[in-house]
């Protein structure tokens, strides 16, 4: 029994709490600069098709009116740090997701989701109790239909999945809500005339293999649209990537300016990867344009990947002049994968 916890427009309601003049007015969180971009937004700004990744400038179009408030980072870990507290109470298998998600297995013997459901609501009880914020859960058997189920009811809302419940609801769910459905895949999916979770649970596996390969996509895809999900919760789950990205004040449109930049975010990666206590042998290049598209490039080494040095050194190899070409970039990130503990 899996419980999804998901608070509500985090990062907006813990300014909102320490500045409740605001609470009645369109308020979003940004990463400020020339390119600010929204981190997140209250519902009210939301209303007005205010969201994350959101550029600023966009924002205050779409809502003139806007309160834009600049990231504090550090009050957030501390808020998070203590609605982790109160998860620790109830369970000691939490996997987090992010500062301000995690899953929480449950299972007991002879517990219920009903049961579970009430441990839900004494977990919202106590974050809303403690640190004024509110959450919304999901419950069911597995970790994809609780997260369907936390945002069914937002904010504040508690909702169970059971077994039985979830043909409806699963047919009606857009082919992008699906775990692992990034729009690439979602593209695929489309042209071949799936866009819902009916349209997805009508084809075979062999049809899914034959547009997304042989790979454990296409298993996974066959499998969630009925609503089965083996993955357990992984308490103490290592993370998939470690990285930095840079956003640039003004757009950079030859290799070499972007190269000059390579030390100063690839030290940063160096540096972050040190505290984690972990090395990789995959450095992904991300790269952002001016028009919006972004691309990818990776190099895999044979030997662990540890100093910035070394990482410059392999992204480069991949920054070639044929991709950028003259044009504008306004993002450029740099990620470790394939990671393992340094020790």
């Amino acid at each position: 029994m899996i419980v999804h916890v998901d608070m509500d427009a985090f990062y907006a309601s813990v300014e909102l709490r320490e500045q409740p003049e605001l609470v009645e007015r369109p308020v979003a969180v940004i990463v400020p600069g020339r390119r600010g971009i929204v981190m997140t937004a209250n519902y009210l700004a939301r209303s007005f098709g205010v969201h994350s990744a959101l550029p600023v400038y966009q924002a205050r179009l779409r809502c003139p009116g806007i309160v834009l408030l600049p990231q504090r980072m550090d009050l957030y870990r501390a808020v998070s740090a203590q609605i982790h507290g109160v998860f620790a109470r109830y369970t000691d298998v939490i996997e987090p997701l992010a500062l301000d998600e995690a899953y929480l297995e449950v299972t007991q013997a002879g517990r219920t989701l009903e049961d579970a459901a009430h441990l839900a609501q004494a977990i919202q009880a106590d974050i809303l109790t403690e640190t004024r914020l509110t959450c919304s859960a999901g419950v069911s058997v597995n970790k994809f239909l609780a997260k369907f189920g936390s945002g069914q009811h937002k904010p504040g809302g508690l909702t169970v999945i059971r077994p039985e419940d979830v043909d409806a609801p699963l047919a009606a769910l857009p082919i992008e809500a699906f775990f692992g459905v990034g729009p690439v895949i979602a593209g695929k999916l489309q042209a071949q005339g799936i866009s819902t979770g009916a349209e997805l649970r009508s084809r075979t596996l062999a049809e899914l293999q034959a547009v997304l390969g042989s790979g454990k996509l296409a298993p996974r895809l066959y499998e969630l649209a009925r609503g089965v999900d083996e993955r357990p919760v992984e308490a103490n789950r290592a993370p998939q990537s470690i990285g930095v990205e840079r956003t640039f004040d003004h757009d950079l449109s030859t290799r070499e300016a972007l190269l000059a930049e390579l030390p100063r975010i690839t030290a940063e990666v160096e540096a972050r990867l040190m505290k984690r206590g972990y090395v990789g042998r995959t450095a992904v290049l991300k790269v952002s344009f001016g028009d919006g598209t972004t691309v990818t490039r990776h190099r895999t080494s044979e030997q662990p990947l540890t100093g910035a040095v070394e990482l410059a050194e392999a992204v480069t190899q991949v920054l070639t002049p044929e991709l950028v070409e003259g044009r504008a970039v306004r993002l450029l990130g740099v990620n470790v994968v394939n990671l393992r503990p340094r020790a």
